[in-house]
Protein backbone atom coordinates (compact mmCIF):
# COMPACT_ATOMS: atom_id res chain seq x y z
CA UNK A 1 0.00 0.00 0.00
CA UNK A 2 1.25 3.43 -1.00
CA UNK A 3 1.83 5.57 2.08
CA UNK A 4 -0.40 8.29 0.23
CA UNK A 5 -3.13 5.84 0.14
CA UNK A 6 -5.91 5.35 2.69
CA UNK A 7 -7.15 1.66 2.52
CA UNK A 8 -10.94 1.74 3.21
CA UNK A 9 -12.64 -1.35 4.42
CA UNK A 10 -16.14 -0.30 2.60
CA UNK A 11 -18.17 -3.26 4.45
CA UNK A 12 -18.15 -0.86 7.32
CA UNK A 13 -20.26 1.63 5.87
CA UNK A 14 -22.61 -0.79 3.92
CA UNK A 15 -25.54 0.09 6.08
CA UNK A 16 -25.15 3.85 5.98
CA UNK A 17 -24.61 3.56 2.34
CA UNK A 18 -27.70 1.28 2.17
CA UNK A 19 -29.99 3.53 4.45
CA UNK A 20 -29.26 6.69 2.34
CA UNK A 21 -29.79 4.99 -0.59
CA UNK A 22 -33.41 4.19 0.62
CA UNK A 23 -34.03 7.65 1.56
CA UNK A 24 -32.93 8.91 -1.13
CA UNK A 25 -35.40 6.87 -3.02
CA UNK A 26 -38.11 7.82 -1.10
CA UNK A 27 -37.55 11.20 -1.54
CA UNK A 28 -37.10 11.24 -4.92
CA UNK A 29 -40.83 9.13 -4.84
CA UNK A 30 -42.29 11.82 -2.84
CA UNK A 31 -41.75 14.51 -5.63
CA UNK A 32 -42.96 11.59 -8.38
CA UNK A 33 -38.84 11.14 -9.53
CA UNK A 34 -38.50 7.73 -10.50
CA UNK A 35 -34.78 7.04 -11.07
CA UNK A 36 -34.91 3.40 -13.93
CA UNK A 37 -32.51 0.43 -12.69
CA UNK A 38 -28.94 2.15 -14.12
CA UNK A 39 -29.58 5.23 -12.87
CA UNK A 40 -30.02 3.69 -9.15
CA UNK A 41 -27.32 1.66 -9.64
CA UNK A 42 -25.32 4.76 -10.72
CA UNK A 43 -27.32 7.17 -7.78
CA UNK A 44 -25.84 4.14 -5.02
CA UNK A 45 -22.19 4.43 -6.75
CA UNK A 46 -22.19 7.98 -6.15
CA UNK A 47 -23.75 7.47 -2.71
CA UNK A 48 -21.98 5.25 -2.03
CA UNK A 49 -18.59 7.59 -2.31
CA UNK A 50 -20.34 10.60 -0.53
CA UNK A 51 -20.81 8.41 2.27
CA UNK A 52 -17.28 7.32 2.37
CA UNK A 53 -16.15 10.86 1.47
CA UNK A 54 -18.06 11.83 4.68
CA UNK A 55 -15.60 10.14 6.99
CA UNK A 56 -12.65 10.10 4.90
CA UNK A 57 -12.71 13.93 4.39
CA UNK A 58 -11.85 13.13 0.97
CA UNK A 59 -11.76 16.67 -1.12
CA UNK A 60 -13.55 16.73 -4.39
CA UNK A 61 -11.66 17.41 -7.50
CA UNK A 62 -12.87 21.34 -8.20
CA UNK A 63 -16.48 21.51 -9.73
CA UNK A 64 -17.22 24.29 -12.69
CA UNK A 65 -20.60 25.39 -10.87
CA UNK A 66 -21.49 27.28 -14.33
CA UNK A 67 -21.58 23.47 -15.78
CA UNK A 68 -24.55 23.11 -14.04
CA UNK A 69 -26.41 25.98 -15.18
CA UNK A 70 -29.31 23.51 -16.60
CA UNK A 71 -29.91 21.83 -12.84
CA UNK A 72 -33.46 22.89 -12.18
CA UNK A 73 -33.76 24.41 -8.82
CA UNK A 74 -36.07 21.58 -7.41
CA UNK A 75 -33.13 19.06 -8.22
CA UNK A 76 -30.47 21.10 -6.82
CA UNK A 77 -32.41 21.75 -3.81
CA UNK A 78 -33.24 17.92 -3.31
CA UNK A 79 -29.28 17.49 -3.58
CA UNK A 80 -28.72 20.29 -0.87
CA UNK A 81 -31.54 18.74 1.51
CA UNK A 82 -29.23 15.26 1.00
CA UNK A 83 -25.68 16.57 1.39
CA UNK A 84 -27.24 18.47 4.75
CA UNK A 85 -26.98 14.83 5.96
CA UNK A 86 -23.30 14.88 5.82
CA UNK A 87 -21.99 17.70 7.26
CA UNK A 88 -18.01 17.06 6.40
CA UNK A 89 -19.10 17.21 2.66
CA UNK A 90 -18.32 20.01 0.39
CA UNK A 91 -21.16 22.28 -0.79
CA UNK A 92 -19.86 21.38 -4.09
CA UNK A 93 -21.22 17.60 -3.73
CA UNK A 94 -25.15 19.03 -4.47
CA UNK A 95 -24.28 20.04 -7.97
CA UNK A 96 -23.06 16.71 -8.73
CA UNK A 97 -25.81 14.80 -7.04
CA UNK A 98 -28.46 17.10 -8.12
CA UNK A 99 -27.35 15.64 -12.12
CA UNK A 100 -28.78 12.08 -10.93
CA UNK A 101 -31.72 13.51 -9.97
CA UNK A 102 -32.47 15.86 -13.12
CA UNK A 103 -31.92 12.79 -15.13
CA UNK A 104 -34.22 10.61 -13.23
CA UNK A 105 -36.67 13.49 -13.76
CA UNK A 106 -36.73 13.21 -17.56
CA UNK A 107 -38.06 9.72 -17.17
CA UNK A 108 -41.54 9.35 -18.20
CA UNK A 109 -42.07 5.92 -15.66
CA UNK A 110 -45.04 5.28 -13.66
CA UNK A 111 -44.80 4.60 -10.06
CA UNK A 112 -45.07 0.38 -10.68
CA UNK A 113 -42.23 1.20 -13.03
CA UNK A 114 -40.00 3.00 -11.47
CA UNK A 115 -39.91 1.22 -7.91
Amino acid sequence: MNSNTLEINEELFTDEIDSTFNKVIDILRAENIFPDSVQKQMLYSHLKAMVIRSHTNEPLPEVEIEMFDEISKSSHKLAEDVVKWFPALAYEETYLLSVHFEVAKENELTEELGA
